[in-house]
C-alpha cells in the first residue's frame, strides 16, 4: 500500500461513517488540476525570465562594455530592479498566478517576495514593518547563503590543494 493511500485510510478511520461519505463525495467533486499545463505555463515564463535576463546580460556585452564574466554582475542588478517595479505595480503576482513556479526563478521570484513583503508592511513604519517584514523572509535565505558560501569554501580550502582563494 502506498504511503499516501495508508495516510488517507488513517485519517478516514477518524471520521465518523457520514465524514466518510462526505469525504468521498467531495473528492470525487474535485477539479483535477492540469499538471501538464501547469509545468509548460512555468516552463514557458521561467524561460522567458532566463531569455530576458540573457539579452539584458548581452547588452552590457555588445553596449556596455562588460567581458562576459562581469556582465552577469549588473544582468542581476536589472532583473531585481525589473522584478521589483513590476511587483510594485501589482502584475508579477498576476503573472504568478498564471506560470505558478516558472515565476521562482531564483533572482526576480526572492526580489518579489521581498518587494511584496515591504509593500504589505509599509502602514508599519519603516524600520518595523518594511524592515521587519522583509527580513522575516529574507533573514533565513540569507543565513543559510551565507553558512553554505562559508561551508563550501572549507570544503574548497581544505580539499583543493595549493587554493587559497581569490581569482
Amino acid at each position: 500500500m502506498s504511503n499516501k493511500k495508508h495516510k488517507q485510510k488513517s485519517q478516514n478511520k477518524k471520521l465518523t461513517p457520514v465524514q466518510q461519505d462526505y469525504k468521498k463525495l467531495s473528492d470525487k467533486h474535485e477539479p483535477k488540476r492540469p499538471v501538464f499545463t501547469n509545468c509548460i505555463r512555468a516552463f514557458l515564463v521561467g524561460g522567458l525570465i532566463c531569455l530576458i535576463g540573457e539579452c539584458i546580460r548581452q547588452a552590457f556585452i555588445h553596449y556596455g562594455g562588460f567581458d562576459e564574466k562581469k556582465a552577469g554582475d549588473p544582468t542581476v542588478a536589472v532583473l531585481i530592479l525589473i522584478s521589483v517595479i513590476i511587483t510594485s505595480l501589482g502584475f508579477y503576482d498576476k503573472i504568478a498566478q498564471w506560470a505558478g513556479a516558472g515565476t521562482a526563478v531564483p533572482v526576480t521570484g526572492f526580489a518579489n517576495s521581498m518587494a511584496s513583503s515591504a509593500i504589505e508592511h509599509r502602514r508599519e513604519g519603516i524600520v518595523l514593518g518594511i524592515g521587519t517584514g522583509m527580513f522575516k523572509l529574507a533573514g533565513s535565505v540569507i543565513v543559510f547563503g551565507t553558512v553554505a558560501a562559508f561551508v563550501i569554501a572549507l570544503i574548497h580550502l581544505l580539499f583543493i590543494p595549493g587554493s587559497t582563494g581569490g581569482s
